[in-house]
């Protein structure tokens, strides 16, 4: 861990502006999921044991820079306000006049949520300003959405870069991020497996070719496996495949192959003659073996045979990074790979860590979110950390 954080300096009478992840997801008004909210509230409670004046901020949806009462925090505001057994102030706005008076108004200990950043489009273009603005609720800036990191939005990165934040530092949710994505990266327990799903090679070219330098074994699965098995010159039928990435794929597999890196593919896979509309529809499939796909079928999911494959690496492996599933979990007919490594990770004695969105997803519908190392809480800024990348909303932070 490289970055200061919360228990590095002193909050108490200081006013804190909190960087969260509150884009629950919501229907008719209501908050159907408040697992965002749940992982905020270690760093929320400890700035307020500690006597701080807490404001916290966040984005909700896609409101496109327009205030939008479908995308409000004002739940999140009356949840938060069960969860920490106190009252949490609302601003109905972001840098306006109930903002302020209500953020003059705070006392020690207690707790403000501004209204939807993303209401000014200044947010996500960084605006000067607007970054401005918001520091007047910042004596210390403290960032524990992880899942915005990759982002240089004002309220992630620019209130610090522009130099309005004096001190910068990370809460408990990216302190375990870091802590967690730095040991698989860095110093993992070996042997090291990584698991790489979803539909495209184009989204994870970077995170392969970065653990090409780290990972003992590579298994990769999804909609992504058939470009390579392409590549390789089997036929995959109606499968979904990326035509200018072939070549690609044929080098990583000739890297892997140099550093003598274990690169797994699917050895047999679920097939259907097309995709089901809607999604979740009930559709006629059967199992075949890789090289038996024909040009009247596509395949949507891993078979039996190369889930016991992926199995048996994952048994013997030390640390396991997984992102991205093996099929088209949203369908029970093509769930079964995703769901299978799933369950064998979560009988694993290793150190897993999951990567967000839909393997993540996986994992919490299984109920063995408790039977991971970590879960992380950001899709797009784990994988652009497992690729190496610098995340504007870590790089801001103070250094140790």
């Amino acid at each position: 861990m490289y970055k200061k954080t919360i228990e590095s300096i002193e909050v108490r009478g200081k006013k804190c502006l909190v960087r969260c992840d509150f884009n629950v997801p919501m229907a008719d008004g209501k908050i159907t999921d408040d697992t965002r909210i749940v992982a905020a509230l270690p760093t929320i409670k400890y700035l307020i044991d500690k006597g701080a004046k807490v404001v916290l901020c966040s984005h909700l949806g896609r409101p496109k820079g327009e205030f939008n009462m479908k995308y409000s925090l004002r739940a999140v505001a009356e949840r938060l306000s069960k969860h920490l057994d106190m009252h949490v102030e609302f601003a109905i706005d972001v840098i306006g006049e109930d903002a302020q008076a209500k953020a003059a108004k705070l006392k020690d200990g207690e707790v403000l949520l501004l209204e939807n950043l993303r209401f000014h489009k200044e947010e996500e273009k960084n605006g000067e300003d607007f970054c401005r603005a918001l520091s007047t609720y910042c004596e210390v800036y403290v960032n524990d959405a992880f899942g915005t990191a990759h982002r240089a939005h004002a309220s992630t990165a620019g209130v610090v870069t522009y130099g309005f934040a004096k001190t910068a530092v990370a809460g408990f949710l990216i302190a375990k991020e870091l802590e967690c994505m730095d040991k698989v990266l860095n110093n993992p327990r070996r042997p090291l497996v990584a698991i790489l799903g979803g539909a495209k090679v184009s989204d994870k070219i970077g995170v392969i070719n970065n653990l090409l330098d780290k990972a003992d074994t590579i298994i990769i699965g999804g909609g992504m496996a058939y470009t390579f098995l392409k590549a390789k010159g089997i036929n995959i039928g109606k499968s979904l495949c990326e035509q200018d990435k072939l070549e690609l794929a044929r080098e990583l597999m000739a890297k892997a192959e140099e550093r003598k890196i274990k690169m797994l593919l699917p050895v047999d896979v679920r097939v259907t003659p097309s995709f089901p509309e809607p999604i979740d529809a009930d559709v006629e499939y059967k199992q075949v073996k890789i090289d038996e796909i024909d040009d009247s079928v596509m395949a949507l999911d891993i078979g039996d045979e190369t889930a016991k494959l992926f199995d048996a690496e994952i048994a013997r492996a030390g640390t396991v990074v997984w992102n991205g599933p093996m099929g088209v979990f949203e369908n029970r007919n093509f769930a079964q790979g995703t769901f299978a490594i799933a369950s064998t990770l979560g009988n694993s004695d290793c150190i897993s860590v999951v990567g967000g969105g839909d393997s993540a997803a996986a994992v919490q519908k299984m109920g063995l979110g408790d039977k991971m190392t970590h879960i992380s809480t950001g899709g797009g800024a784990s994988l652009e950390y497992l690729e190496g990348k610098i995340l504007p909303g870590i790089d801001c932070l103070d250094n140790i």
